[in-house]
């Protein structure tokens, strides 16, 4: 998954940001509502942290200008106030849910988990393709008795396909899904991704189309 974060605190960010890219997802960090809007418009989050104290502003405003704009990337707010009505506030704004600071990294991932299952409508991490399963949790392709294991990028990349089959994605949004923008990396990049995939999935029926002068596509294997 692709995160945006917006917290000032550079440690906090840096923490986070670390122990999310284990789990293999990309984190962009803002450390205010002026670049944060920026990103929105630059990039479709999955996730969106959003710290509520901000030097620029209240990050109250950026929520509800995010669902005045009809946006459904889903919102968790980080905040230090506990009161029920300040709570009660943020979701009646539109957040999908909230952490009062400070907070154990756990129980942050485990409601960023929950969220996740609640907008795909289902708690199951695996999916099913020509008869090639996935399973996003394990970070493991599986066929017949034949098990694979990925590396982080290698299974972000086999989610942007499972998700719509057959569709084409252009080389600049499987950068966007891959990396964040402090990553120095060119678009051959995801060459080297497709091919070590192609590897992995060479003895299913499952494999990954070029699709000249346009991008990418998963199909089963003729």
């Amino acid at each position: 998954m692709r995160f945006l974060l917006v917290e000032d605190n550079v440690d906090l960010a840096r923490a986070l940001t670390g122990r999310f890219a284990v789990d293999g997802h990309v984190v962009d960090h803002a450390g205010n509502l002026a670049d944060a809007e920026l990103a929105t418009r630059t990039v479709a989050y999955d996730l969106i942290l959003l710290d509520i104290m901000l030097p620029d502003g209240d990050g109250r405003e950026f929520l509800r200008r995010h669902r005045a704009q009809d946006n459904p990337t889903p919102v968790i707010v980080l905040t230090a106030r506990s009161e029920v009505s300040d709570r009660v506030g943020l979701l009646d704004l539109g957040a999908d849910d909230y952490i009062t600071k400070p907070f154990d990294f756990a129980e942050l991932e485990a409601r960023a988990r929950a969220v996740m299952r609640r907008l795909g409508g289902a708690a199951d991490n695996k999916k099913e393709f020509a008869g090639l399963i996935f399973d996003s949790n394990a970070g493991t392709i599986t066929t017949g008795e034949r098990s694979e294991q990925l590396r982080n990028r290698e299974m972000r990349l086999l989610e942007v396909f499972f998700a719509a089959p057959g569709q084409i994605f252009s080389k600049s949004h499987l950068m966007d899904r891959l990396f964040s923008f402090a990553d120095d990396v060119s678009e051959n990049a995801i060459e080297v991704y497709v091919g070590r995939l192609r590897r992995k999935l060479s003895e299913t029926q499952a494999t990954i189309e070029t699709v000249r002068g346009l991008g990418y596509r998963m199909v089963r294997r003729e």
